[in-house]
């Protein structure tokens, strides 16, 4: 059956897209691809006689038009997003308007830049008894946030902390997590995760501003907050592995 499928495209690299992504795209006769973010690489699984349009100058109506319109006359339609849809992918909105359309749809999940990050840190975000809890989130801008959840109200649990979309404005965040975070927890920022031109800049709540104004980083980047990114702080190994820890499939 013809459906748009949405599409987590990874963070960046075209191989961290997902296998069933990557056949998805390669089927597709209408690709619409967030050509802000996503790297132009995955068009490369396109057939010849797919269409593609870059959402970055469409609005919602257009967008929504045209995956309607490839559906109903039995088309399969691509749309892919940067990640992992769910974070901040603005899919919401376009499967509520195609639900009001009666268009079929599947979310395909994908690699988040978040975890991509994560991986180039080197670090686990959830270390026993350190942390474990992770919080996704982002600084207030264009797009409000609820009050309950402004990073100084989150910062107030101390948990490892993954800030989208804020890097731009570093010095309001740093000035928000200092709230409840001490000065020397350390903090890091990567630049394009997974991407060739990829940057990491490590520090503490003290002094990362500096670090990231230095390095010329104002957007396109993740901020990672937490005792979990140094590993030295580790106070014990989890018991999957413990010798002395049994489980149904270890005695």
């Amino acid at each position: 059956m013809s459906k748009v499928y949405f599409i987590g495209a990874g963070p960046g690299d075209p191989e961290l897209i997902t296998v069933r992504g990557k056949n998805i795209i390669e089927s597709a006769d209408l690709i619409i691809y967030a050509g802000s973010l996503v790297n132009a690489e995955v068009l490369k699984y396109a057939k010849p006689s797919a269409v593609v349009h870059n959402s970055a100058k469409m609005e919602l109506r257009e967008i929504v038009g045209m995956m309607s319109a490839f559906v109903q006359v039995g088309k399969t339609v691509a749309r892919v997003h940067t990640g992992d849809p769910s974070l901040y992918g603005a899919i919401a909105e376009q499967m509520s308007e195609l639900d009001k359309a009666g268009i079929g749809y599947e979310v395909v999940p994908g690699v988040s830049s978040a975890f991509a990050a994560a991986a180039a840190l080197r670090c686990e975000l959830t270390l026993p008894e350190v942390s474990q809890t992770v919080i996704f989130t982002r600084l207030e801008g264009r797009t409000g946030v609820p009050e309950k959840e402004s990073l100084s109200s989150l910062a107030l649990h101390q948990a490892t902390m993954v800030i989208f979309l804020s890097v731009g404005s570093m010095d309001k965040v740093v000035t928000e997590l200092l709230v409840h975070y001490p000065e020397d927890t350390p903090a890091a920022v990567v630049y394009k995760a997974s991407w060739p031109e990829e940057k990491i800049i490590r520090g503490t709540l003290s002094d990362i501003e500096e670090k990231v104004k230095a390095a010329g980083v104002e957007k396109t980047a993740l901020i990672f907050i937490g005792r979990a990114l140094d590993r030295g702080s580790m106070k014990a190994y989890s018991k999957l592995y413990d010798a002395g820890f049994s489980h149904e499939f270890r005695k």
